[in-house]
C-alpha cells in the first residue's frame, strides 16, 4: 500500500510479535508487542462502550496509558481529544465538551482537576486504580485488527494555542498523522534501531506528530517524561538510550541552564528537531552536548511546512516549496525579498515580512466545530499560515512570528520577533518577549519582558547602537523578571503578559516619549516620573494632566 495512504491502525498492528524493547518509563520496560497488546485490550473496550467514530478524551501525564490510548482509537476507530492539564475550572470542562468527548480517561492524580465540573454525558475512567484493572482484563486475549480503520478516519482533535479566545480543535485523520510520522522518519533517517525521547506533552502535537509518529513508522522504541525535566533530561537520555528528541519554546533553553559538567558530550542523542530554540541556542546546545538541533516549521493544522536541508543559511527555517509565498496583510500582494546588510541584519522588514501563505494543494483538515476558524484559514482558496515570515532572494525563508504578535506604532507595523532578535543580543538577556500594549491616543506601543539583569544607561547605549533598530522599535516599557513565564509547552506565555501590561510586582522601566533614557516606573498614584499601565479610552495619564507628548 502506498504509504502516503496507511493507517496508524496498520502501523500498530505491524508491531504485533515484535518482542524488542518498545517503550520505556520510570523503570519499567514493555516490548512492541506488549504495547500493541495493551492498545488491542483498549480498543476492544471501546468497540463495548462507544460507536465508532466516536471522542475520547485523554487527560494524562505522558505514562504508557498515553501512547496505548492513541493505538487503541486508531485500531477502533475512535479519535483522541488531548486534553490539556493546565487548564482549569469552566475552561477544562469547556474543552472537554466542546470536542464531545463521551469518555474521559484520566489519572488519579488529574482528579482534582475534574472536582466541581458540569460534564454532562461524560464518563470516566481512572486508569491505575483496581476498577479499571478488572475492566481491561477481560479483554486481555484482544488482537490488534486494523481492518476497521481508513485512512480518512479522524484520529487527532489537539488544541492549537491563540493569544485570544478559546483554544481551537484542529483535525488530524489517521493517513495525515501516518504520513507526517513516515515524513520525518525519511527526513532524518529514523530507524528501527532509535529511541525516541518523549518529553514534551502529548496533548500537545508536536510529541504526537513530530515524536511518537516517527517512531511508530520507523519501528523505534519510545522513552516517555511524564513532565518535562531540564535537570533530568541527560540522565533520561542516558538511561533510555535516546537518539532523538522533539522540543518546544524554552526547553532547550532551560537544558542549557543546568550546571554543566565534564561529561556533556558523552550521551546517544543523534538529532533534536524542534522551534524557538534560536540560533545562539541551537549552537550553544550543539557545542555542550555534540548533538545538532534542525529548527523547522510545520503549521500545527498540517495547511503548510518548510523543510531544512544542508546548505540553508542560518536563521533561515528552508526553502520555500512550490506554493509557498510570502504576502502582505493588507494588500494580499507578494512581499519583495529580504535586504540584509553585511552583519546579516534585516534592512526592509516592514516591506519584507509578511503573512506565509500556501496558493497549492495541502492536507488541512479544518477545527472541530468551528466554521469562522476554518474561512479564516482558507481564505481566497488558500491556507493562511497566521505565521509572519520574509524571504531571501534564493527563496530561503525566515520565521518573523505571529500575525497575532505583529504591532502597529505610529501607522507602521511592526514584527515583535524581529524586535526580539535583536534585544536579545543585549549582554544582560537571558530571555526576551515583546508585545504590544495599548497607546493612551491608538495603535501599539511596545513593551519587552527580558529575563536577565538590566542596567537602564547599559541598556540605553545598547539600543543607540544597533543599526538594524528602527526609530519605532525601542521598547517603550522594559519587564524584569527573573524566569520568563511559559505555557504548558514551554513557550512564552505573551497572552498573560499582554493581558498584565504594566500592571505587575516585577519592575519596570519605561522611555518617556521623546526621551532616550529609562525611568522606573513606580505605582503610587501621582507619581510624577512615569504613566500607568496604558489603557484605551481616558487614561491616567491625562487625569494626573501629564498628556502624552507627540512622538
Amino acid at each position: 500500500m502506498d504509504s502516503r495512504r496507511r493507517t496508524v491502525a496498520e502501523l500498530v498492528a505491524g508491531r504485533w510479535g515484535d518482542h524488542r524493547p518498545g517503550l520505556w518509563f520510570e523503570g519499567r520496560v514493555l516490548t512492541h508487542h506488549e504495547v500493541t497488546a495493551g492498545a488491542a485490550a483498549r480498543a476492544a473496550l471501546l468497540g463495548d462502550l462507544l460507536p465508532s467514530g466516536a471522542h475520547v478524551g485523554v487527560l494524562l501525564d505522558n505514562t504508557p496509558e498515553y501512547p496505548m490510548w492513541l493505538s487503541a482509537a486508531a485500531l477502533a476507530g475512535a479519535a483522541v481529544a488531548g486534553v490539556n492539564p493546565t487548564r482549569r475550572g469552566p475552561e477544562l470542562a469547556r474543552d472537554i465538551l466542546h470536542t464531545e468527548c463521551r469518555l474521559l480517561i484520566t489519572e488519579p492524580a488529574q482528579l482534582p482537576l475534574l472536582r466541581g465540573l458540569d460534564l454532562p454525558g461524560v464518563r470516566l475512567l481512572v486508569t491505575g486504580t483496581e476498577e479499571y484493572d478488572t475492566l481491561l482484563a477481560a479483554y486481555a486475549g484482544a488482537e490488534p485488527d486494523a481492518s476497521r480503520a481508513t485512512p480518512d478516519d479522524r484520529l487527532l482533535l489537539y488544541f492549537t494555542s491563540g493569544s485570544t479566545g478559546a483554544p481551537k480543535a484542529a483535525l488530524c485523520s489517521q493517513g495525515r498523522l501516518a504520513a507526517a510520522g513516515r515524513s520525518l522518519a525519511d527526513q532524518f533517517r529514523l530507524g528501527p534501531d532509535g529511541v525516541h525521547y518523549v518529553c514534551m506533552p502529548m496533548f500537545h502535537g508536536n510529541a504526537v506528530i513530530a515524536d511518537w509518529a516517527p517512531a511508530l513508522a520507523s519501528g523505534a522504541g519510545v522513552a516517555l517524561r511524564r513532565r518535562f525535566s531540564a535537570s533530568g533530561f541527560l540522565a533520561d537520555v542516558r538511561e533510555y538510550g535516546a537518539t532523538y528528541f522533539t522540543y518546544v519554546g524554552r526547553a532547550i533553553q532551560y537544558v542549557l541552564a543546568t550546571e554543566p559538567r565534564a561529561d556533556d558530550r558523552d550521551n546517544p542523542l543523534r538529532l533534536g528537531f524542534g522551534t524557538e530554540a534560536g540560533a545562539v541556542d541551537a549552537a550553544a546546545f550543539e557545542r555542550r552536548f555534540g548533538v545538532r538541533l534542525v529548527e523547522g516549521y510545520g503549521s500545527s493544522e498540517g495547511g503548510a511546512a518548510i523543510q531544512w536541508a544542508p546548505g540553508t543559511p542560518r536563521g533561515a527555517v528552508g526553502r520555500a516549496a512550490p506554493g509557498l509565498v510570502v504576502l502582505d496583510q493588507e494588500t494580499g500582494t507578494e512581499c519583495p525579498p529580504a535586504e540584509f546588510d553585511a552583519g546579516g541584519r534585516l534592512l526592509n522588514g516592514d516591506a519584507a515580512i509578511g503573512e506565509l501563505v500556501n496558493r497549492a494543494p495541502n492536507p488541512f483538515e479544518g477545527y472541530w466545530r468551528n466554521p469562522e476558524a476554518d474561512a479564516e484559514r482558507r481564505r481566497d482558496g488558500w491556507y493562511w499560515t497566521g505565521d509572519l515570515f520574509y524571504r531571501d532572494r534564493d527563496g530561503y525563508l525566515y520565521f518573523a512570528g505571529r500575525t497575532d504578535d505583529r504591532l502597529r506604532v505610529d501607522s507602521e507595523n511592526l514584527a515583535a520577533a524581529m524586535i526580539e532578535n535583536i534585544l536579545a543580543r543585549y549582554e544582560g538577556a537571558v530571555a526576551v518577549a515583546v508585545y504590544a500594549v495599548p497607546d493612551p491616543v491608538t495603535g501599539d506601543q511596545v513593551m519587552a519582558t527580558l529575563a536577565g539583569t538590566f542596567d537602564p544607561a547599559t541598556f540605553t547605549a545598547f539600543l543607540t547602537a544597533q543599526p538594524d533598530l528602527g526609530t519605532k522599535m525601542a521598547p517603550r516599557f522594559v519587564r524584569v523578571v527573573d524566569r520568563m513565564p511559559v505555557t504548558a509547552t514551554n513557550k512564552i506565555h505573551r497572552a498573560a503578559l499582554r493581558k498584565e501590561g504594566t500592571h505587575c510586582t516585577d519592575p519596570v522601566w519605561w522611555r518617556p516619549p521623546g526621551e532616550d533614557t529609562y525611568r522606573r516606573l513606580l505605582p503610587e498614584p501621582g507619581y510624577a516620573e512615569g504613566p500607568p499601565a496604558p489603557t484605551r479610552g481616558p487614561s491616567r495619564v491625562r487625569r494626573q494632566g501629564l498628556e502624552p507628548r507627540t512622538r
